[in-house]
């Protein structure tokens, strides 16, 4: 069984690897680009040191998903059982261009490569609940085009990547698709290689003293926030990928029962010791003045892209992830029993960004 994995030494890559190299008992070989060689070569060293088992089962292999064939020789294709996409331009503010070469153009060229994979049994792919743009209303695992529309071109890219995925499962790719809501940091530790989301709400009220101002955008006593922790996103596709049903199938990787923005916002203030004093915007008014204002976004660090999941109409419905975890005793826990890590962490690594990998 070798496992190809794109997306190491990423958040998400980094972590679930071992997981499932547990599932498979084979190797893996994880295309990596050049300029992340070192940072990978020590993820590699630490996932060997915390497993010994690992040892000699990671080969890192220089390529990239923007090339066509991946940069790979035909070689390692070949041993290919189980492919891993989750490569991906994560950034909010990212130019069409770019987030067409990467996240579309590389997911077609992903999907072109393991078709030569003779022995290929799946390919799982990290997709994002955004696929649904600003739908307004309950959104299925199984929608996809909705006529909604997007928040930017992350969230229209990734859709359009999705689109190219599902065509190749109607042409017979054995698939399973992952769609992970807002993913934060591990419930336990804290711990994240990038600081967004509520990361930013946080960092904003840490700045402040006692009494925080925090504007908050639309109805944030109805719209919800869906979030997540890592070791929840980690955990639920490892088994998933394992489960009798999976192939085929979308799972929403989201909190079934999400916190209103309103409700978040009042755990945010609790856990960074703030009492709130809360001013309530347009979400465009409030768009529009951290993008246009001078000095709103320099006082705030706050990106204008953000805004809008702070005021995200679209509920987003489990019912494949709650049927297939059923009786595994893995679900997401609940926000206010870890927000008090995420800020612990961040407090103490403030060395950590916002930046992108790319």
């Amino acid at each position: 069984m070798t496992v190809l994995m794109t997306g190491f030494p990423g958040f998400l890559g980094s972590a679930l690897l071992p997981k499932i190299l547990t599932r498979t008992g084979g190797q893996a070989v994880c295309l990596v680009q050049a300029k992340y060689a070192t940072l990978a070569a020590q993820r590699l060293d630490q996932l060997v040191a915390d497993d010994r088992s690992l040892k000699g089962r990671i080969i890192l292999t220089e390529g990239d998903i923007t090339t066509p064939g991946l940069g790979l020789y035909e070689g390692v294709l070949a041993d290919v059982t189980e492919a891993w996409h989750l490569a991906a331009l994560y950034d909010l503010a990212v130019d069409r261009a770019l987030a067409m070469r990467v996240n579309v153009d590389g997911t077609r060229n992903v999907l072109d490569a393991i078709e030569r994979c003779p022995n290929l049994q799946r390919l799982h792919y990290f997709s994002t609940c955004y696929v649904s743009g600003r739908y307004a209303g309950p959104f299925s695992e199984d929608d996809l085009d909705v006529g909604a529309p997007f928040n930017n071109f992350y969230e229209e890219t990734k859709h359009l990547a999705e689109v190219e995925v599902r065509r190749r499962m109607a042409a017979g790719l054995p698939a399973t698709i992952y769609r992970p809501s807002i993913a934060v940091g591990d419930s336990r530790t804290g711990a994240t290689q990038k600081y967004d989301g509520p990361y930013f709400i946080l960092q904003w009220l840490l700045r402040q003293p006692k009494y925080a101002v925090l504007p908050l955008a639309g109805d944030p006593t109805t719209t919800c926030v869906n979030v997540v922790p890592r070791d929840f996103v980690i955990t639920a596709a490892a088994y998933l990928s394992g489960h009798p049903n999976a192939n085929g199938r979308t799972y929403h990787l989201a909190d079934p029962h999400p916190l209103t923005v309103d409700q978040m916002a009042d755990l945010l203030g609790e856990a960074s010791g703030r009492k709130l004093i809360k001013v309530h915007l347009p979400r465009r008014l409030t768009k529009g003045a951290i993008a246009h204002v001078p000095g709103v976004y320099r006082l705030t660090r706050i990106p204008a892209e953000a805004v809008d999941y702070f005021a995200h109409p679209t509920h987003y419905l489990t019912d494949h992830l709650l049927e297939d975890l059923a009786g595994s005793g893995i679900e997401p826990p609940a926000f206010p029993t870890y927000v008090h890590q995420l800020v612990a962490f961040m407090v103490q690594h403030p060395e950590i960004g916002s930046a992108a990998m790319t």
